[in-house]
């Protein structure tokens, strides 16, 4: 079975968004570090080397795939900020019609700068990912 290329590492949070090129981008990376950590008690950890998770949980499929994962993550990619958060199917799309300008995937939620958005729908989202995530996998 393949090894989990997304792991928690020892790398420095704020080296990492310090290094992020676009400004915007970069004050927003920070706010965002805030904002998960006010809403989850969880400290910043790097996961693989761009993303940024809070808390983690421990998930087992039916396939015999597990692995680890954070509560809450985001990542300032080039193209927009990637926001993971698990919401579940019954809250999402109320969440997301609330939020502002955004892209979603399946699993993500695609937003170029923190003024596009609400942050109380944010942390709504955050709050709720955490909460779900606590439900499917409870903690050992």
């Amino acid at each position: 079975m393949a090894k989990n290329k997304t792991t928690e590492t020892e790398s420095s949070v704020i080296d990492f968004i310090n290094a992020v090129e676009d400004i915007t981008k970069r004050n927003d990376a920070f706010e965002l570090v805030k904002i998960m950590h006010q809403q989850t008690g969880f400290e910043a950890k790097m996961w693989g080397p761009s993303i940024i998770g809070f808390g983690s949980y421990h998930y087992k499929y039916e396939s015999g795939r597990e692995g680890d994962a954070p509560l809450v993550a985001f990542s300032p990619r080039k193209a927009a900020i990637s926001l993971y958060c698990y919401m579940g199917s019954e809250n999402r799309e109320e969440l997301l019609s609330k939020l502002g300008k955004h892209k979603s995937a399946k699993g993500c939620v695609y937003v170029k700068k923190l003024a596009d958005i609400d942050v109380e729908t944010l942390k709504k989202m955050i709050t709720l990912s955490v909460e779900n995530l606590n439900k499917l996998y409870p903690p050992q």
